[in-house]
């Protein structure tokens, strides 16, 4: 009796030491796989970046940026000297991730392609995730340093300015003219709040681009977000250049269509007469008014050619970082244009204005109607033609 009791004791023992090795080979296995996996996140998300961090040049597209010979605007549509000289603008020091350098190329060739994180994960070789946070960071660099393109001629240079709208008018009447501004709409999703402020009088929602130009159709200011049923006088008034009286200089004139208000304080921004006009008076100075304004609107068109993949369809982005993103297509447009590589505007890209028949815009009470000053000019115009 005693030892069957040993016996089914050693069996018992021998059973539990089984079941507990068992036990603890099951656990070793879950310890690996889950070491396995962490050693993969780490390498997704260390601050030290992984091998796919660091320039991989055997990836196509980044072959043909090291191709100096190569290029560039089929895939970035910006030339190669563009590049360079955008690089060289967002330049900063950089001891760990990204280096500059790829960041601005990756940034560049989403706008290209129409905002697709997906297809920019795919080309660049490169998690989706991390397309995402380098594209919001060179976004908002570029939104913080847009004086580095963008900003008001100097005062010895307004004469200059001001020979280009003579030359643009076809009259010497404009030499005083040193900006022309104007607003677009840009098409974005239907926004989760306050709908309504952005379904414009087209019955798309949009958030407008308003824009001051010189001669040569560079952006001199730009202030870009408002809702797009903000009428552009509203979104003027608003303005940080208007609020401050920033431009033009005193004795100096804005042109304006006719969805701003005619002024001569406190700043003076002349505007075409009320059609149907009186007399030749009117329609010769429309006419040369029409022809310095056209600058807006080729400058306006040649950016949409260049991002058209991002600018001529609806941006699927929320409103603010939408305002980023266009923000840096007119600072781009600037850098392409320091650098020689200038783009017309083709016959599918014309800026959604919104043109349809306007009241006469009223004066607030600190403003003073330039309507006098308008009358001037167009009888200058008049005596300058007929001589």
């Amino acid at each position: 009796m005693p030892s069957s009791l040993l016996r089914l004791s050693v069996v018992c023992a021998l059973a539990v030491f089984l079941r507990l090795s068992a036990a603890k080979r099951r656990h070793e296995r879950r310890r690996r796989r889950l070491r396995q996996l962490l050693l993969l996140v780490d390498q997704f998300m260390t601050v030290h970046p992984a091998s796919y961090c660091r320039l991989n040049h055997r990836v196509p597209i980044l072959r043909l940026w090291f191709d100096v010979e190569s290029e560039l605007k089929q895939d970035f549509h910006l030339s190669r000297r563009a590049m360079h000289a955008l690089q060289r603008l967002l330049q900063k020091d950089q001891d760990h991730g990204w280096g500059n350098e790829l960041e601005v190329l990756i940034y560049i060739y989403w706008l290209a392609h129409g905002l697709s994180y997906r297809v920019v994960s795919g080309v660049f070789n490169v998690p989706r995730s991390t397309v995402h946070r380098i594209i919001h960071k060179v976004a908002q660099r570029i939104w913080l340093h847009l004086s580095l393109a963008i900003s008001f001629p100097r005062t010895e240079d307004l004469h200059q300015v001001g020979r280009g709208f003579v030359d643009q008018s076809g009259s010497t009447v404009f030499n005083e003219v040193v900006g022309v501004i104007d607003s677009t709409h840009i098409r974005i999703k239907a926004p989760q709040r306050h709908q309504c402020d952005y379904l414009n009088e087209k019955g798309f929602y949009s958030i407008t681009m308003q824009a001051i130009f010189d001669s040569n159709g560079r952006f001199l200011d730009i202030f870009v977000g408002y809702p797009g049923s903000v009428p552009d006088a509203g979104i003027m008034r608003n303005s940080s250049f208007y609020q401050a009286r920033r431009y033009p200089p005193t004795s100096y004139i804005l042109l304006g269509d006719e969805s701003y208000p005619c002024l001569d304080s406190p700043i003076r921004l002349i505007t075409p007469y009320t059609e149907p006009v009186n007399g030749q008076l009117q329609e010769l100075f429309n006419y040369h008014h029409y022809k310095a304004r056209r600058v807006a609107e080729r400058a306006f068109g040649a950016m949409r050619t260049r991002w058209r993949a991002t600018l001529s369809n609806t941006m699927e982005v929320k409103p603010a970082f939408a305002s980023q993103v266009v923000s840096s297509c007119a600072f781009l447009h600037n850098v392409c244009l320091d650098n020689g590589d200038v783009l017309e505007q083709d016959d599918e890209t014309a800026h959604d204005a919104l043109d349809f028949l306007l009241p006469p815009q009223e004066l607030l009470t600190d403003e003073k109607s330039g309507i006098p000053t308008r009358d001037r000019l167009a009888a200058k115009n008049m005596s300058v033609l007929q001589e």
